[in-house]
């Protein structure tokens, strides 16, 4: 079973069952992934196996800390077989230092997981942030709104989402502008 099987195989198992909506936006998360292997090359299969594993750390069966890139990440260091630039992906998706420290974590995650290299982590931000919860998809600025009015503005995810907003929009807009490139667009 190679990387993106494995990915899809371990997520649908800890996901699909209990939280079917997470399932629905992994997967979504997963196509968009596909759409940048124009500026990814040898990398697209990596994106994709971190796209669709990136939420694991909500399932039940493995969340601990409550702190889901941390959890999942964990998890995945475990795996026999696991690709590591999979598992740091999981463990900084979408800004997590940010909330890490809005959840006394921050020290912990990053000294736990190192960064993976900005394009890559650009683009695993750009997956997740341009996709619903249901899996279709959307603009960051909508995502963004939509996290807030889920899960509160004074909440932590709440904060988190708001501080990092700018951070979310301008790794949106590189690989926006990679991709015109890519396609001979601007």
């Amino acid at each position: 079973m190679d990387l993106t099987e494995q990915a899809y195989s371990l997520s649908e198992s800890l996901l699909a069952e209990p939280l079917p909506r997470r399932w629905g936006h992994s997967l979504g998360v997963a196509e968009r992934a596909r759409s940048l292997r124009p500026i990814l090359g040898e990398d697209a299969s990596l994106m994709e196996a971190a796209a669709v594993l990136h939420d694991i750390g909500y399932s039940p069966s493995i969340a601990s800390t409550g702190f889901h890139p941390l959890d999942g990440a964990r998890f995945l260091r475990g795996q026999e077989g696991m690709d590591e630039r999979v598992v740091r992906l999981v463990a900084h998706h979408s800004c997590a230092l940010l909330e890490a420290e809005e959840r006394g974590l921050r020290e912990e995650l990053a000294t736990e997981f190192e960064l993976e290299r900005p394009e890559l982590v650009d683009a695993l931000l750009f997956c997740d942030m341009t996709t619903t919860p249901d899996g279709g998809p959307t603009t960051s600025e909508a995502r963004v709104s939509e996290i807030v009015g889920r899960y509160g503005p004074d909440t932590i995810v709440g904060r988190f989402i708001q501080r990092a907003a700018p951070d979310i929009h301008a790794a949106v807009k590189r690989v926006e502008g990679r991709l015109n490139v890519a396609e001979g667009v601007g």
